[in-house]
């Protein structure tokens, strides 16, 4: 028997992968780095197999196939009039790059198929990306059903799924895996804010600071499907992929289906291992290095403070006090463009509402910069209204089938990108608003489900999605000093691949800043703080209808790319000047924030919410979220955090009235920076002040020069 090993390693990480005889190779190895490793010294795991199965046992490689022999979900799935609708791969060659690339080739002749694994490990992270491509070698047409990106084997069945709504986005649910399958499917068009593209697997009880775990995520901003299935045999393997409708890639001859990107990595520091790998990741590989250097500006958004109803006077009374305090970025939201006063009309029509704006918005941006603030713009290309100049000309290229009525969200249909006029106008329209205006940023919006995603008589979401990151890059390269958002009605398109196009995710439409502390912490397991567009909403929410104090909305934003959002002439004059000093606070640690190593903190007591951020100092949120089982809040616990061996800690946001919630006040509580001890911080955690529902506190944790 032939047998080969392939390694490949980064980030203190090895994988191995190793095939006999030309069979298709498996994952034996993915763990800490091996190094010089002698593969003269390794063997293929073998397995007994028992009477009652197929002779040759059940093989669980990169993809299993039920051509040969495998019993669970394959790997790939397919037909076509006339083909071998069973496949039976063997690995034909391998294709190395560096030290961290791989590609193993398969193939069948006799089907008509060849599929190119290809695997990569980052340097500096170790984050493992997996992606296949399926080629027709035949010369009948190859419909498929499913391709995945990815096959592994899984030593856990734990899982940490995540799922939500609108307004409560990226929550998360401990699962356990029976008999049979658990898959998670997404059949929006979009990401979803009910089945998010991630999932993490780990050991028993596997928590922020202790398991070994599994991080997954599909990049990927159309419909895709992660299945993880318990084998007969009691073996786990997890697949991920592109969700795939009937009859959407039907391969000619020679062409060929590329899955999306897979994102994968492995920690044996519980989550926070697994965010210490993700976060550097995105911030150094994924994001558009456009702006490498440039601080992420305090924003301005005018939504929740004059929805549809603008006007002059009030626009520039919300550019001065902006500017008063701080703000750099100013942000015009929905309502600005030709027929919109509600969420019905205008739609599709991109040019300034000459009701609202005479003069077109240069008056308008004039005084924003004259202000000293960059001025960014709401848009939403790839819907129209029917009630548009837009729908009213070209009724016909709307995405559904044709004379067929489709339910609607928002009052709106989806553009059909795919046909190459549609995307025309729409770039065109785009581009004249960023060659005329000096605009710094579009906020990107999409606020619909693909319920009807077709386009003449086939599914179309892939083509639809292909089409919408043709589009983005287009705009990019004419404009690529523009930044752009991804925002889907808050948190609903959030995946690595749009992040390849765009500088940050609108997470959640929801500014209740104790719903946003729970969104924000399972957003933190694969996101980094400096794409969490995060927001200063109104005292009074209007989402959740709960108030809260200005201290509580700040310090929630305070950990993102900070913005704020409500109507600015109605804070108090003691409001605005706290919120001024927040920004101010934002702006001196914000380098540390959006560079910094961020950790979720566990507390004993589940009401109380906490994360740190460190590099040359820490920064550490406690956020109460609800009302507590004890009267006295036991010291948090610092695992994870370097604590220096001599420190100064102060409270930045000292309670103005400590004397109402604790009979006797410590020294830190009144914002006095206090000597404390190295040990009892590692050992007894940070003493806590006592918090109420909807109360915050910040720490900042300075080493003492020595």
């Amino acid at each position: 028997m032939s047998t080969r090993f392939f390694h490949i390693a980064g980030g203190g990480q090895s994988v191995v992968f190793g095939t006999a005889d030309n069979q298709v190779p498996a994952l034996i190895y993915w763990g800490e780095g091996l190094g010089d490793e002698d593969w003269a010294h390794w063997s293929l795991p073998e397995t007994p197999v028992p009477h009652g199965m197929l002779d040759d046992g059940e093989k669980l490689d990169l993809f299993p196939e039920a051509g040969r022999g495998f019993s669970g979900f394959p790997a790939l799935s397919y037909w076509g009039a006339g083909r071998d609708p069973i496949s039976q791969c063997i690995l034909v060659a391998t294709e190395t790059g560096a030290t961290n690339t791989i590609a193993f080739v398969l193939a069948d002749e006799a089907s008509g198929i060849k599929t190119t694994l290809s695997f990569g490990i980052d340097a500096a992270t170790g984050v493992l990306s997996a992606q296949s491509s399926l080629t027709n070698t035949s010369d009948r047409p190859l419909n498929v059903e499913w391709c995945a990106a990815i096959a592994l084997p899984c030593p856990f069945d734990n899982f940490l799924q995540f799922s939500g709504r609108w307004t409560a986005e990226f929550q998360t649910d401990h699962v356990t895996l029976g008999s049979g399958q658990h898959v998670i499917e997404n059949r929006t068009g979009r990401t979803s804010h009910a089945a998010p593209p991630f999932l993490v697997a780990g050991s028993p009880n596997f928590c922020e600071n202790h398991g070994t775990v599994i991080g997954l995520h599909v990049a990927w901003s159309g419909n895709h499907r992660i299945h993880a299935e318990r084998l007969r045999d009691g073996r786990i393997v997890l697949q991920a992929g592109e969700l795939l409708l009937p009859g959407e890639i039907r391969l000619n001859s020679g062409e060929t289906y590329h899955s999306p990107t897979v994102y994968l990595a492995r920690s044996d520091a519980g989550l926070n291992g697994l965010s210490g790998r993700f976060h550097p990741f995105v911030r150094d590989q994924i994001l558009d290095q456009r702006h490498p250097k440039k601080a992420r500006p305090v924003h301005f958004n005018t939504w929740e403070a004059v929805y549809f109803d603008h006007n002059n006077e009030k626009l520039e009374a919300l550019i001065r006090e902006a500017a008063t305090l701080g703000i750099e970025r100013f942000v015009l939201d929905d309502g600005w463009f030709k027929g919109r006063t509600n969420d019905t009309a205008g739609l599709g029509d991109w040019t300034p509402d000459p009701a609202k704006y005479p003069d077109g918005l240069a008056p308008l941006i004039a005084a924003i910069n004259a202000a000293g603030m960059e001025f960014g713009l709401w848009v939403e290309p790839e819907m129209a209204n029917s009630n548009s100049d837009l729908l009213r000309a070209h009724p016909d290229w709307i995405l559904g089938v044709a004379g067929r009525k489709q339910p609607l969200g928002r009052g709106q249909y989806v553009l059909d990108l795919t046909r190459t006029e549609v995307r025309n106008f729409i770039f065109a329209a785009l581009d004249a608003l960023l060659r005329n205006h000096p605009i710094t940023y579009l906020k990107w919006d999409m606020n619909r489900d693909l319920v009807h995603g077709v386009s003449g008589c086939l599914h179309a979401v892939h083509a639809q999605t292909k089409a919408v990151y043709a589009l983005i890059d287009q705009l990019r390269a004419a404009h690529p000093t523009v930044e752009i958002e991804s925002c889907a009605s808050g948190g609903g398109r959030a995946d690595l691949e749009i992040l390849k196009r765009t500088d940050r995710i609108w997470t959640s439409d929801c500014n209740d800043p104790l719903d946003r502390q729970i969104i924000q912490r399972g957003f933190s397991i694969f996101m980094p703080s400096r794409v969490m567009g995060a927001h200063v909403g109104p005292r009074r929410s209007h989402t959740t209808g709960r108030e809260a104090s200005l201290d509580v909305r700040a310090l929630t934003g305070f950990f993102g790319h900070f913005g704020v959002e409500g109507d600015l002439t109605a804070f108090s004059e003691p409001e605005k000047a706290r919120l001024g000093e927040w920004i101010g606070l934002h702006k001196r640690h914000r380098a540390l924030i959006h560079t910094g190593h961020l950790i979720r903190l566990e507390h004993p007591d589940p009401s109380l919410i906490a994360f740190a951020v460190f590099g040359a100092s820490t920064l550490i949120s406690v956020v109460q979220t609800d009302t507590s089982r004890y009267p006295t809040p036991a010291p948090l616990p610092l695992k994870g955090v370097p604590i220096p061996n001599h420190c100064h800690i102060t409270l930045l946001n000292p309670p103005k009235h400590p004397e109402r919630a604790m009979k006797q006040v410590p020294t830190f509580v009144r914002g006095e920076t206090t000597t404390i001890s190295s040990a009892l911080l590692r050992n007894a955690g940070l003493p806590l002040p006592i918090l109420r529902v909807g109360d915050g506190a910040l720490f900042h944790l300075e080493p003492i020069n020595e």
